[in-house]
């Protein structure tokens, strides 16, 4: 399989895709090839066919914990070890994890980082929240949310971040903008420490010479 940029960073969906090239652009980061994979089971698929293409020399990969951080470290350990990698680790590390490739193999740089910030249970949209700069009006929203009927809930548990964060997005001067276009309007702030701490990570695997 031959890939076209030396460095690429696997997502499970769109609104990734729009969110990470958002925050290259705010960040100064040269925005690697982003590639959508339509889902987890997907991602976790397909990688290691990325682990093998020899043109790419750095790979990213981004996956939400859902519920459960340890599962779905597992999940991506297991796939890196089985392409070759024996330095994985039992823990994503907090800052985002790098792994170096093996002496004399083709294997490249491999960075993780589990949504939201390699700790917590949850997904895009609770990293979404890092970046939200009005307590009170989340707050507001927060009570919508607490308020619905439980009768007329028509979305899960692992889905209410997202009703909450597009509840507020709602709310903004230009109503419903998607999450990209939000973080270039500046609806959503980027310079906090937990995007800082991920931009980080970005520039240590995709430019470590910066």
């Amino acid at each position: 399989m031959r890939m076209q940029s030396k460095h690429v960073l696997l997502v499970e969906g769109k609104d990734e895709v729009n969110v990470l090239d958002a925050i290259c652009v705010r960040k100064g980061i040269t925005t690697p090839a982003i590639k959508e994979q339509q889902g987890i089971e997907r991602l976790l698929n397909v990688l290691p066919v990325f682990l093998k293409g020899s043109d790419i020399d750095s790979l990213g990969v981004i996956i939400d914990c859902d519920t459960s951080t340890a599962a779905s470290w597992a999940a991506l350990k297991a796939r890196l070890e089985g392409a070759g990698f024996d330095m994985v680790p039992n823990e994503p590390d907090l800052s985002g994890t790098i792994l170096l490739p093996p002496q004399r193999s083709y294997l490249p740089r491999v960075g993780v980082w589990l949504m939201p910030d390699n700790s917590s249970k949850g997904i895009l949209e609770d990293f979404l929240r890092f970046m939200v700069p009005s307590a009170r009006l989340w707050d507001y929203a927060k009570s919508c949310l607490v308020g619905i009927p439980n009768e007329e809930v028509r979305f899960s548990d692992l889905d209410r971040p997202k009703a909450l964060i597009h509840t507020w997005l709602a709310w903004q001067e230009e109503p419903g903008r998607p999450f990209g276009t939000a973080i270039r309007a500046r609806f959503l702030n980027t310079d906090v420490p937990e995007v800082d701490v991920f931009a980080s990570w970005l520039r240590r695997l995709f430019d470590p010479q910066r």
